[in-house]
């Protein structure tokens, strides 16, 4: 389905957690990938704080709207049709998208898609004009703040079922608790790297000087959860290794602790994304989130993948975090296969299933 005889010029809106996107795309070509960040705002309390995130998003909302509308030198009168995350995400935040779309929506009479954030990062791959067209079925982990799962992609606009997902931290959150265990800022993520790598001109940690256990990946957890993640007991024990040093009074090694911890979570990502591909007979994994930016999850997906013949794509990084191109890319797929608009009756919706793709079609 094509909207005014063309490829569909689609506003897409995310605010799921602390970074505002705008994005516009016409089919599958990316015109702006606008991002206004609140991290700095997070930083001082060490995490995001869901209020501070949604006043966030209500002050930046307008600036990114016009900032992406100049890059894709298009009006507002010109877009086909709106875009939002309705979920999964952080209540307060997703309101302040919802509405904003809904105005939009109604005061432009255009049709609105209420999509899944998490099936909008799998979107995000169509966007890399670089890259050769996205097959299926395909595996993808998808792995962030916080969301860690394990999906098995037949269709992007029908078919994605959930293979597994965190039991109780997602790997972003593990980085960020660990980071602060550490001393180290948030967010944790690219401390942890930094830190890992020997910081200012140090000597790069050891991934193997203390091996930290790896979450359900005993025999006896893998029956019922062979493709669930957990990232909780891991994030004890690495605390209870540093308290035994300090309490000896021994220096805490922070480049070999900080490397040993990202290996045991790189280890476990990749063995249960692997394993899924094999036991479904895909050979292609696509990783997306915004934890991909960590470059030795990259590293070690890719060699891993290639000994086991397995395809590993990777959107370009700055598609990778929460953005608003992916959403509306994803809407893009929807009006392409002929999906009719969602409803005005969606909502703000915390804990999304991933089996819910759009949100409220009016076809339904």
């Amino acid at each position: 389905m094509l909207l005014n005889g063309a490829e569909p010029l689609v506003l897409g809106i995310e605010t799921s957690c602390d970074e505002t996107g705008i994005g516009i795309v016409r089919g599958r070509t990316l015109l702006s990938n606008t991002i206004a960040s609140s991290m700095d705002e997070h930083a001082r309390y060490g995490g995001v704080v869901p209020e501070v995130a949604a006043r966030a998003h209500l002050e930046a909302l307008e600036p990114a709207l016009r900032q992406a509308l100049a890059e894709a030198d298009v009006s507002l009168a010109d877009l086909d049709a709106v875009a939002v995350t309705s979920g999964p995400g952080l209540a307060g935040a997703l309101m302040v998208g919802v509405g904003a779309a809904k105005a939009l929506a109604v005061s432009l009479d255009k049709p609105l898609y209420a999509v899944n954030h998490l099936v909008g990062h799998i979107a995000a791959d169509i966007l890399d004009a670089d890259a050769e067209p996205l097959e299926f079925p395909t595996v993808a982990l998808l792995v962030s703040g916080g969301h860690t799962s394990l999906l098995l992609v037949r269709d992007l606009t029908g078919d994605v079922e959930l293979l597994g997902e965190t039991m109780d931290d997602a790997a972003g959150e593990a980085f960020d608790k660990i980071a602060r265990i550490l001393g180290l800022p948030y967010p944790g993520g690219p401390e942890i790297d930094r830190a890992a790598a020997g910081g200012d001109g140090g000597v790069p940690g050891d991934p193997d000087a203390i091996r930290f256990p790896r979450g359900l990946s005993r025999a006896s957890d893998l029956a019922a959860h062979r493709y669930d993640f957990s990232f909780s007991g891991l994030k004890t024990a690495v605390a209870r290794w540093i308290e035994q040093r300090e309490a000896a009074g021994e220096e805490v090694p922070i480049a070999d602790v900080a490397a040993s911890f990202r290996e045991a979570v790189v280890d476990v990502l990749v063995t249960k994304a692997l394993a899924a591909c094999k036991d479904y007979d895909v050979p292609r994994l696509l990783l997306g989130g915004g934890v991909i930016a960590n470059r030795r999850l990259r590293e070690v997906a890719l060699a891993r993948a290639a000994d086991a013949g397995v395809t590993v794509r990777i959107p370009p990084l700055s598609l990778c975090t929460d953005n608003g191109a992916m959403i509306a890319a994803l809407a893009a797929e929807l009006i392409a296969s002929g999906r009719a608009p969602s409803t005005m009756e969606f909502g703000a919706d915390s804990t999304l299933p991933i089996t819910e793709i759009q949100v409220a079609p009016s076809d339904a």
